[in-house]
């Protein structure tokens, strides 16, 4: 659609945000569905957050999407929250209702959603997250509302409504029994990606069973390091980040919008 007047704008506020391909998946759905609205990544400096936050309300934004490292530290700057980003204490999308910005998160959605697209159900199972903070504190408490019996989860202090044990994440004989009897193994660490491209917690394909679902939140390579160790073990189903991509992207973009998302007819 072309550019003109009356464009809207979204952004991306991140630091850093050039590998993101959430522009591209935004500016096809806006074009698929004929909103005139352009989707832009904003790289911006931890000390700039306060600006940036502002500028969606000077430049009557419809909003942004938020991702690390700010999706704790752009809550005081907001002026509401919705319930579960207020439960889970992180943002990853942002509304503007004329001038008054509300945050909301999609990430525990988007989550949930991947595996069901991957036919894995969270009900009545066992599951074991390592990571919980911007990603992996909605995903917990998304999956504990989607019916998830057991959560065992690594490195945190926080609970959910879920039965919860929680470990430190240097007990590797803990958390390697804890995979082993778990049926989804979740990693919301960030390892895999970047700078962090050649780590992963697991590296032993021995620490998985076929009958299991692993899941990395990165979706940049398309195959990580931990897939990869899953894979030997030939786990059932090996998932990474893209699904859980669209899928929030899919919700933030109707928060923004107020339509649906095409989902069919997008890939990254």
């Amino acid at each position: 659609m072309e550019i003109d007047g009356h464009t809207k704008l979204v952004g991306l506020i991140a630091h850093p945000a050039g590998h993101s391909k959430s522009p591209a998946m935004h500016n096809a759905a806006f074009d698929q569905d004929e909103i005139n609205a352009r989707f832009l990544a904003f790289d911006v400096e931890p000390d700039q957050l306060p600006a940036a936050v502002n500028a969606l309300r000077a430049f009557k934004m419809l909003g942004a999407s938020v991702s690390m490292p700010f999706k704790q530290a752009v809550i005081p700057l907001l002026d509401h929250l919705d319930k579960t980003a207020e439960l889970v204490g992180a943002v990853n999308t942002v509304v503007n209702h004329d001038g008054e910005l509300t945050g909301y998160t999609t990430d525990g959605i988007g989550f949930v959603e991947a595996l069901k697209d991957n036919g894995v159900s969270l009900s009545g199972q066992t599951m074991t997250l390592a990571g919980v903070g911007g990603a992996g504190t909605p995903i917990a408490i998304q999956a504990a509302l989607s019916g998830l019996k057991t959560l065992n989860v690594f490195n945190v202090n926080e609970q959910t409504d879920c039965h919860a044990t929680f470990y430190p994440l240097e007990d590797r004989d803990q958390f390697k029994q804890s995979i082993s009897e778990s049926d989804v193994y979740t990693d919301a660490t960030g390892l895999g990606m970047g700078k962090l491209i050649d780590k992963t917690l697991v590296d032993d394909p021995g620490w998985f069973h076929q009958d299991m679902t692993v899941f990395d939140t990165v979706y940049a390579p398309s195959v990580t390091k931990l897939m990869g160790v899953a894979n030997q073990a030939h786990v059932a189903h090996v998932i990474n980040g893209q699904g859980m991509l669209l899928n929030q992207g899919a919700a933030a973009f109707k928060l923004w919008t107020g339509q649906e998302m095409p989902l069919k007819d997008l890939s990254l």
